[in-house]
């Protein structure tokens, strides 16, 4: 059986997509894929990723050295897998950097994958969008190289950096890839920041749209809301960063020396 359509649509696939095409054809037997995944490894059309997951070599094409798009390799890992955080920056051209660790949030336990030069670490879904069925907020759907995936979007990721900024990389890092963004809708990013229920998340979000509110324009609703969120007493933006810090009182932050002066600007 010839499967190169389905390798010219699937650059990454799993052996259950694999298998429903198999049933289709009616050779859906476990033996009858295990034969064909040998027999294109043994020919160099595909390469095993991970158990149960594989990447397609264009015809003619070295396997040793032929690319593998780690976006589509993270977006299936898991069948829920959402590429996010500092991942869905890059993903959306936002990223300052480009990192090598790609983080995707998923309700399966799965272990990190090294596969050539990335590594691939599962982060959970946050426990209180599970419970309110709300797992996929602010998740869009892309198609890259013919291949779907579930991407957060700008909304989400915003918060979602704020919230784990240790999933981001420093806060340079962070302020410069959030001020790439030229547009939020905030309505949408306070729906989620509700949705999380934290406190300090809230603070946080607030206090950067205090920050950018020229470029961005927060209105009173947006910003009552979060005031409304923000935690009574101060509370660290990074808790990792405790010296060298100003409260902000309209947040009940504790913001690092090094946010309110942007003094990374002045590191040649």
């Amino acid at each position: 059986m010839k499967l190169n359509a389905f390798f010219a649509s699937h650059a990454v696939f799993t052996v259950e997509e694999l298998d429903r095409i198999l049933s289709a054809k009616g050779s859906g037997k476990p033996a009858t894929r295990k034969s064909l995944l040998t027999y294109y490894r043994n020919q160099g059309r595909i390469i095993p990723v991970r158990r149960g997951l594989y990447a397609t070599v264009p015809l003619g094409g070295d396997p040793a050295s032929s690319p593998v798009d780690p976006y589509l390799v993270a977006a299936k890992i898991c069948e829920d897998a959402v590429l996010a955080y500092h991942t869905a920056l890059e993903f959306h051209g936002k990223a300052y950097s480009v990192y090598a660790r790609l983080h995707y949030t998923s309700a399966r336990t799965s272990l990190p994958l090294k596969f050539r030069s990335h590594e691939f670490v599962r982060v959970p879904v946050p426990h209180l969008l599970q419970e309110k069925g709300k797992a996929m907020f602010g998740v869009a759907m892309h198609k890259r190289s013919g291949v779907e995936l579930k991407v957060a979007n700008l909304e989400r990721t915003l918060v979602d950096v704020l919230d784990r900024p240790d999933l981001t990389g420093s806060w340079e890092e962070i302020w410069r890839s959030l001020e790439a963004i030229e547009f939020f809708d905030l309505d949408q990013v306070v729906e989620y920041v509700m949705l999380l229920e934290n406190a300090t998340t809230a603070a946080k979000v607030g206090f950067f749209l205090e920050q950018h509110a020229e470029t961005l324009m927060p209105n009173d609703a947006h910003m009552n809301a979060l005031r409304d969120l923000r935690p009574r007493q101060a509370h660290y933006l990074d808790r990792s960063r405790r010296k060298e810090c100003r409260l902000v009182k309209e947040w009940n932050l504790m913001i690092p020396e090094e946010i309110l002066n942007r003094s990374w600007g002045n590191v040649l």
